[in-house]
C-alpha cells in the first residue's frame, strides 16, 4: 500500500516537471528572434539618406532665417525712408558765413536728430573763406526733425576793435524743421551778426536759420511737349 503511494507520487512529480519545463522555453524565443533586427548593420545608402535629410532640414532652417532678415531690413528701410519711396522726403542743409571781417570761423559741427552729419576744422583759412556750402543732402523720414549746430569763431581785431584779438566765440544752437512727404526741405544755417549797430560787437555773433520747402523730392520726368491744337508739329 505504502509502496503504491510512493510510486504514484513520483509519477505525478515526474509528469508535473515534464509539463512545466517545455512551457518556459517558448517565452525566450521572441527575444532571441528580435536580437538580429536590433543589431542589424546600417548600409551606406541608409547613412547617405539620413545625412541628406539632415542637410535639407538645415537648409530649410537657413532659408527661414534669411527671409526673416530680409523682412527686418525691408521694415528698417521703410522706417528710414518714410515708407513708400514715392512719398519720401529729402532734406538739404547749407552752411553760410555771414559774419564780418572781425570774426574768423574756426570750426563747425552739425548733427541731425542726434547723429553727426558734418564736422570741419579750419585749415589755413579754407573754412572761413567759403561763403556757402552743402552740409547734408539726403532722404529722411517725413515729419519733425531736430538740427543741432555748433560754431566756433575767433576774434580778428583791427583798429578800434583790436581788443577782439584772441577772443573765442562758441555758438551752440538747435532748430526743428518739418520735412514734408514728397518735397525737398532746404535749411540754411548762417553764422550771422545780431543786435544791429547799437549792440556791443562781442554780443553780435549768432546763428540764423532759414527754412523753405521746394519741389517734389521724387520729380517725375515731364511729358513730351505736345503741339497746340491746329499747330503743325515741329520738324
Amino acid at each position: 500500500m505504502r509502496a503504491a503511494w510512493v510510486v504514484g507520487t513520483l509519477a505525478a512529480l515526474t509528469a508535473y516537471g515534464q509539463g512545466t519545463a517545455p512551457a518556459a522555453a517558448p517565452a525566450a524565443a521572441p527575444a532571441a528572434a528580435a536580437a538580429p533586427a536590433a543589431g542589424k548593420p546600417v548600409t551606406s545608402d541608409e547613412a547617405f539618406q539620413t545625412r541628406v535629410k539632415t542637410l535639407e532640414e538645415q537648409i530649410t532652417d537657413l532659408k527661414e532665417k534669411i527671409n526673416s532678415t530680409k523682412s527686418r531690413l525691408q521694415l528698417l528701410q521703410e522706417r528710414v525712408l518714410g515708407g513708400d519711396l514715392t512719398m519720401g522726403a529729402r532734406a538739404v542743409i547749407y552752411h553760410r558765413n555771414e559774419m564780418g571781417a572781425a570774426f574768423v570761423l574756426e570750426s563747425i559741427a552739425y548733427a541731425l536728430d542726434g547723429a553727426p552729419i558734418k564736422t570741419q576744422v579750419d585749415n589755413n583759412g579754407d573754412l572761413a573763406k567759403q561763403e556757402e556750402f552743402e552740409v547734408f543732402n539726403g532722404r529722411i523720414v517725413p515729419g519733425t526733425h531736430n538740427l543741432s549746430v555748433r560754431m566756433v569763431y575767433r576774434g580778428s581785431g583791427y583798429g578800434i576793435f583790436s581788443y577782439l584779438e584772441g577772443y573765442k566765440f562758441k555758438l551752440v544752437s538747435s532748430q526743428t524743421f518739418n520735412a514734408e512727404a514728397g518735397k525737398v526741405t532746404e535749411v540754411k544755417v548762417a553764422g550771422c551778426e545780431k543786435g544791429g549797430i547799437t549792440a556791443d560787437i562781442k554780443d553780435k555773433p549768432g546763428i540764423c536759420y532759414t527754412t523753405t520747402s521746394t519741389h517734389d523730392a521724387n520729380p517725375k520726368a515731364p511729358d513730351a511737349a505736345k503741339p497746340a491744337d491746329g499747330a503743325a508739329p515741329a520738324k
